[in-house]
């Protein structure tokens, strides 16, 4: 309370302070202190006397505010006085780096403007904001090292894919407190039947018959300690293979880990026997386009030859895409192959014309083979480029049961019209009933092949009495 009964903090009052204690309050509550004129002219200068890393500031006074300031600096400290003096509601406290004598002393202040009398003297208070420069400094430091770390990370786990997926042993990462499997390689999980996304965090005992995890753990754990080489002999529950685990504990992160290389057993497979990598070889460098369909028909695998045949630049760009999108015929073509090759196992030299999205359609020769006993059947589609061959085929003679043959290669790779046009009658018949006989008597897909609507089809089998053929 003062003499007068009223309250120092009321309404427009302030307690009472002592001009000789004053500047004392000033340098506690700030760095940096500073009394200007309206017109940026420094009167006295008060720093932190706490403040260790602020050196002696009184070589400021009676300069201008400017003077002591980077040359960025300048245009920022007019302009936030200019706001003051204009009573300008959306002034804020500026951030002004100082300068002695042109150089960087490195002084970053964040001062706000005060009016600390009638003769139109301002006070501007300051806070040092070189520790927190110095902070973000270290965060931006710490946020490159993490970085870095990062990059140098990715580039680990790169190069450790690559060494995976290029290496010709098959490789399986188990975690030894789970026994669960943290990472496999594509090799092995060939070996062990399953796809590799399948078997990452699912128990290694379950890939084998009769073992359990604990037991399985424990066996590889001890092959792992023993002295000199030694391995663990198990049969795979997908194909029933016999193949050995040559286990190798290390530590890693904390936790134990067991690196598990695996092999067949002898007699597991023929050792002499080279026939996968001979498939691997052909499927790669062969001269005839080899592709995989699934059973709807949509493309899994694809060779360089197959490829080249379509005009497409990586098989990327074909996986997942139906093959009907590169046959002349699209699903009639595809309908056809499918069918056939599920209900004998395999069909041979079906003519028709291939192209990709770019290229000219192309006469080919296509068989077709059911794989049926693998875990999911697919096709196999054996494609040979029969262009140069169909440039130099000799048109079949209009009669005559040795022309047959010929007549019905042509069927799939010309419409109708095309055959007719250089045949009679009799090859006309001949090449409904073969189109008949490779739809299984499906009409609709007969016509698409032949060129002819199904009004037209009908119109023939009448006309050569097979209405009623196969019904």
């Amino acid at each position: 309370m003062t003499s007068r009964g009223t309250k120092y903090w009321d309404t427009g009052t302030i307690p009472l302070i002592a001009p000789e204690m004053l500047g004392d309050i000033i340098a506690a509550l700030a760095d940096v202190a500073l009394v200007i004129s309206d017109d940026g002219q420094i009167k006295s200068v008060i720093a932190n006397p706490t403040h260790e890393a602020l050196d002696d500031l009184s070589h400021w006074e009676s300069k201008h505010v400017s003077d002591t300031l980077t040359r960025e600096s300048r245009p920022k400290f007019d302009r936030a006085l200019q706001q003051f003096l204009d009573n300008d509601p959306n002034v804020r406290p500026v951030q002004l780096n100082h300068s002695d004598d042109g150089r960087d002393i490195g002084l970053p202040v964040n001062y706000s403007f005060h009016h600390v009398g009638p003769d139109g003297s301002l006070l501007m208070l300051g806070r040092d904001l070189r520790p927190i420069s110095e902070m973000q400094q270290q965060l931006v430091k710490a946020q490159i090292a993490l970085e870095q770390d990062y990059e140098q990370q990715r580039e680990y786990d790169t190069r450790f894919r690559v060494l995976m997926e290029s290496s010709r042993d098959a490789v399986v990462f188990v975690a030894l407190n789970t026994g669960r499997i943290i990472d496999v390689n594509s090799i092995a999980a060939r070996l062990l039947g399953r796809d590799r996304d399948d078997l990452i965090g699912s128990p290694f005992a379950q890939e084998f018959d009769g073992r359990r995890k604990g037991e399985l753990m424990d066996a590889l754990s001890s092959s792992a300690l023993a002295e000199g080489p030694s391995s663990l002999s198990v049969n795979t529950r997908q194909g029933r293979k016999a193949i050995r685990v040559h286990p190798t504990m290390f530590r890693a992160t904390g936790e134990r880990v067991m690196l598990c290389r695996l092999d067949l057993s002898e007699g597991g497979a023929p050792v002499t026997d080279d026939l996968p990598e001979r498939l691997s070889g052909l499927f790669d460098q062969g001269a005839d386009a080899i592709a995989f369909t699934d059973q709807d028909g949509n493309l899994t695998s694809v060779n360089e030859a197959f490829l080249e045949l379509t005009n497409v630049a990586h098989a990327l760009n074909v996986k997942g895409r139906s093959l009907a999108d590169y046959l002349h015929r699209g699903n009639v073509d595809l309908r056809v192959l499918l069918e056939n090759a599920a209900r004998v196992g395999h069909i041979r030299l079906y003519s028709t014309r291939m192209a990709g999205e770019f290229g000219e359609p192309r006469t080919v020769e296509i068989s077709a083979t059911y794989l049926s006993d693998l875990e999911n059947p697919s096709y196999a589609f054996i494609m040979r480029d029969a262009s140069r061959a169909d440039a130099v085929r000799v048109a079949p003679a209009p009669v005559g049961q040795e022309n047959v043959k010929s007549v019905m290669e042509l069927v799939g790779s010309a419409t109708l019209k095309e055959i007719v046009a250089e045949t009679t009658d009799v090859v006309e018949r001949m090449c409904i009933e073969t189109a008949l006989e490779l739809t299984s008597n499906n009409r609709v897909a007969a016509a698409e092949m032949l060129g002819l609507s199904r009004q037209s089809l009908y119109v023939k089998l009448r006309k050569y009495v097979l209405l009623n053929k196969n019904d």
